[in-house]
């Protein structure tokens, strides 16, 4: 997909009360205000009173286990990843990943994501889905120790990298470290030593079962936030997936180094990992906290909207306390806000001293032309405060109109091509046997 985007106008918008405009050009906001009008030429869309707010950020995915969705879903973690998940993937090929990302991006768009982070197999047709479908995304490939030959893991990666280098400026490279009973002390130090000389992200999963936490001190000593720290992999370009045991100590270690974690609640409470994460105390001490799906495998929806009412919920339920997280908070964890790592903002913001965790607003001249029109009569929006609505009452489906990088991806509720990429998906997941 070339980069270059006609300048686009969004006419009639309601933001914060009052009726607006936003014109984009060159994939950023040049103007946002009650005063905007379109300039020749520029493509227009009449918002007609829907209201406007920021896309979706999706901390933590596997985009293309669209394909496995429904599929051995009865099953606890581990035996998922065994018997169902593992041996699929080791017949996976780069079409599979291509057609089950496509997917995904449909879904994500349709419900008002603009950005994910992705870890999974065959990331270069990862990031040829999202070109074409034009959404954002920073992508990994996952390392693991397969037969103790972390050297051609490691080659593997760097071929990773070099492939994804080719990609356009939506498409950003991680380092993905699958976790930390997958993948070796040798090659977590490499991974972090790589990750410091090339100014990467790394994305892996951590503390998502309590029998993780238990090897990993019978193991090493220490609970897996330390040993990460030992390892030197936890710092400011650190994304942590799920986070489910952290302790206090850990948490407050993760906060001093700048790491995100990026809580999955609808994927933990499917796979009854055996506890929420712990989002009051990770506030606390000052943790960056983003929102994630999982991959559809695991969850299986890729609707941040629907999970991100469970997410909020199970917050209130744990603490057996409505006040603990207020809507308009809970609705910053979806957009990224409160983890400025997600949305390429600077890392370091959060960690000036008493500061919360926060990235800048979303929406504002310069900013990325990432933002979604809602259905103006949607039922759920009602009368009241919309932050509480689109946090209890809403789904993905009130989103009508979504727009990255200044291009309407969809209007109206549809989607250029969703009927060919629907069946070619279906068509690889029978190629594997998984449908």
């Amino acid at each position: 997909m070339s980069e270059e985007t006609k300048p686009l106008t969004v006419r009639g918008a309601v933001l914060d009360g009052g009726t607006v405009g936003v014109r984009c050009q060159d994939g950023t906001i040049a103007e946002i205000g009650p005063n905007v009008i379109p300039n020749p030429g520029d493509e227009v869309i009449e918002a007609a009173g829907a209201p406007l707010v920021p896309a979706m950020v999706n901390g933590h995915t596997h985009a293309a286990m669209t394909l496995f969705r429904g599929h051995g879903g009865d099953l606890p973690l581990m035996r998922w990843l065994r018997e169902v998940v593992w041996p699929v993937e080791a017949r996976i090929e780069a079409e599979d990943v291509y057609w089950g990302t496509r997917l995904a991006c449909l879904e994500m768009i349709r419900t008002g994501t603009a950005r994910f982070w992705d870890m999974y197999w065959q990331p270069a047709a990862t990031a040829r889905a999202v070109e074409d479908a034009g959404l954002r995304a920073t992508i990994g490939g996952p390392l693991f120790d397969v037969n103790g030959d972390t050297a051609g893991t490691q080659a593997s990666a760097l071929r990773d990298l070099e492939e994804l280098e080719g990609f356009g400026p939506r498409i950003g490279r991680a380092l993905a470290p699958h976790a930390i009973y997958t993948v070796s002390e040798a090659l977590l130090r490499w991974t972090a030593e790589q990750a410091a000389e090339r100014s990467l992200p790394v994305q892996i999963h951590l503390s998502e079962t309590e029998s993780e936490v238990r090897d990993c001190i019978a193991a090493h000593g220490v609970r897996p936030g330390a040993y990460l720290d030992r390892l030197g992999l936890l710092g400011e370009r650190t994304v942590l997936a799920h986070g489910v045991w952290l302790d206090r100590e850990e948490l407050e270690l993760i906060a001093a180094r700048g790491c995100t974690v990026v809580t999955n609640p609808v994927a933990n409470l499917k796979l009854a990992v055996g506890g929420p994460f712990p989002y009051p105390a990770a506030r606390e001490a000052r943790v960056a906290v983003g929102l994630g799906t999982d991959g559809a495998g695991s969850n299986d929806s890729l609707d941040l909207f629907s999970d991100l009412k469970a997410f909020a919920l199970i917050q209130r339920h744990t603490a057996g306390d409505p006040t603990v997280l207020p809507a308009a908070e809970a609705l910053e964890l979806a957009t990224g806000a409160r983890a400025p790592l997600l949305t390429d903002a600077n890392p370091r913001a959060h960690h000036e001293k008493g500061a919360s965790p926060r990235s800048c607003d979303a929406l504002k001249v310069g900013g990325p032309a990432d933002f979604l029109l809602l259905r103006h009569n949607a039922y759920e929006l009602g009368p009241g405060e919309l932050a509480s609505a689109l946090v209890y009452a809403a789904s993905g489906s009130i989103v009508d109109t979504t727009v990255v990088g200044g291009r309407a991806l969809m209007r109206s509720g549809e989607i250029e091509g969703a009927p060919e990429i629907v069946a070619q998906a279906a068509e690889r997941a029978r190629r594997l046997g998984i449908s």
